[in-house]
C-alpha cells in the first residue's frame, strides 16, 4: 500500500476557546488539505482530533503512514505507549477519553508511526498545519465539540 506523509496541527483560542485543526496529507505527488474549526474545545483535543481526521480520511487500510506533529501529548501518548494502559484501565482520569477511543479504532487499520516536529521552527507543512488550524478556530459556522461541551459545562 501507500506510503503516506502527515502533518498536523491543532489549535485553541483562550485554551479551551473556539479551536480548529490543520492536516496536510502527502502520497508521490499527491497533496490534501484538511481543517475544520470548533466553537468551544482544547488545543489538546484539536491535536489529537487532527491525527484522528488524517487516519479517517485515508482510502483502505494497510498504508504505512508517517504522522508529523508538534504535540508532545500526541506523539509521546502513542510512541511511549501511554495510551494502550490507559485504554486498559478504561481511561479513568484521563481527558479526552472519547478521542482517544476513535483514535484507537483507525490506529490499528495502518502502520502508523510518529515523527516529533518543533512547532514554529520553520517547516513549511507544520507552518502550514498550524495556519490551516488558526483560521479555522477563528472561522465562522464552527461546529460543536459536543463531548467537550458536556464535559465542561459549556454553554451558549
Amino acid at each position: 500500500m501507500a506510503r503516506i506523509s502527515v502533518y498536523t496541527d491543532g489549535s485553541a483560542r483562550g485554551n479551551p476557546g473556539p479551536g480548529g485543526f490543520g492536516v496536510v496529507l502527502m502520497s508521490g505527488e499527491r497533496k490534501k488539505e484538511i481543517s475544520e474549526g470548533f466553537r468551544h474545545t482544547t488545543n489538546n483535543r484539536m491535536e489529537l482530533l487532527s491525527v484522528i481526521v488524517a487516519l479517517e480520511s485515508l482510502n483502505g487500510s494497510g498504508h504505512e503512514v508517517l504522522i508529523y506533529s508538534d504535540s508532545k501529548y500526541v506523539v509521546d501518548a502513542v510512541e511511549k505507549k501511554w495510551v494502550f494502559g490507559w485504554q486498559k484501565k478504561a481511561f479513568k482520569g484521563k481527558k479526552n477519553e472519547d478521542l482517544w477511543q476513535r483514535f484507537l479504532r483507525i490506529y490499528p487499520k495502518h502502520s502508523v508511526k510518529f515523527k516529533w516536529v518543533k512547532g514554529h521552527a520553520g517547516n513549511v507543512y507544520n507552518e502550514r498545519c498550524d495556519t490551516l488550524a488558526v483560521d479555522a478556530a477563528l472561522g465562522t459556522g464552527l461546529k460543536q465539540d459536543a463531548f467537550f461541551e458536556r464535559e465542561s459545562g459549556f454553554s451558549r
